[in-house]
């Protein structure tokens, strides 16, 4: 049976550890070669076995708080994933991401004990990527960690391409967004959708197509949500009115369009 990982797991106790990360006992790629991932829970125990599942692959820091994940982003503006607890003292999880994302558009792995479709929605709408509840299996959370990095370095090396949409620049290969000259921060997954709706310019594109091509995951009963929620957030960056939208409609019963 595939093992799981879950709130107050005691393995043999972590020390503190500095914010740049332990070194993997791996040499096959070098640092510079790795993504780098950032772990941040206030237990040692979940961040210590976070770390034992990535450090073969992955260059691994780790941060006790939501302070210490800002300051790190700060400083490391190229990380590639940011795994991040919603329940820790002081600025929890939702806050800590809202505060990321003024500073880098890095995808965000969410890790809660809590699981209530309000609390994905809060995960979403402060600008996390996915969410994962606890206990969750290591299988589960590898694919995931797998398919953040995938589609992040996917998007970012995108050829040359521009296109102009009511009045937005959008540009493929800078993954960047422009309204009246002015940058519009998008996250990863808000990039995708938008760009998989262009893709599909003019043709109807239901929640489980969006969901399969953008988080390249089986679509679930509760995927349509994320869609939705996404999708809402998305409208509410690029649209002038986002409560009557003309760029991203919603073609009732079906899906999504871009004209």
């Amino acid at each position: 049976m595939e093992s799981m990982v879950y709130c107050g797991q005691t393995p043999p106790p972590c020390g503190h550890l500095p914010l740049q990360g332990r070194q993997s006992n791996s040499e096959v790629m070098s640092m510079e070669e790795r993504s780098q991932i950032l772990i941040v829970d206030d237990d040692p125990d979940i961040r210590k076995v976070l770390y034992m599942l990535l450090r073969d692959e992955y260059a691994v820091a780790e941060a006790a708080d939501g302070a210490g994940a800002v300051r790190y982003i700060e400083a490391h503006p190229d990380t590639d994933l940011v795994v991040l607890d919603v329940m820790m003292p002081g600025m929890d999880g939702f806050e800590a991401c809202d505060r990321i994302r003024a500073l880098s558009n890095v995808p965000i792995l969410f890790l809660t004990a809590k699981s209530a479709e309000a609390d994905r929605i809060s995960a979403y709408g402060s600008g996390g990527d996915d969410f994962l509840s606890k206990p969750f299996s290591q299988g589960e959370f590898l694919a995931k960690v797998q398919s953040l990095l995938r589609r992040y370095k996917q998007y970012r090396g995108k050829p040359a391409s521009a296109l102009t949409l009511e009045g937005l620049e959008v540009d493929l290969s800078g993954r960047s967004v422009k309204a009246n000259g002015k940058d519009i921060p998008l996250t990863d997954t808000e990039f995708a959708i938008l760009e998989h709706l262009l893709k599909n310019r003019g043709k109807t594109v239901t929640a489980a197509d969006m969901y399969e091509a953008v988080w390249k995951e089986r679509f679930l009963p509760g995927s349509g949500n994320t869609v939705m929620v996404h999708v809402l957030n998305l409208r509410r960056k690029i649209e002038e009115n986002p409560s009557n939208p003309r760029i991203i409609r919603t073609v009732w019963g079906k899906g999504y369009q871009i004209d």
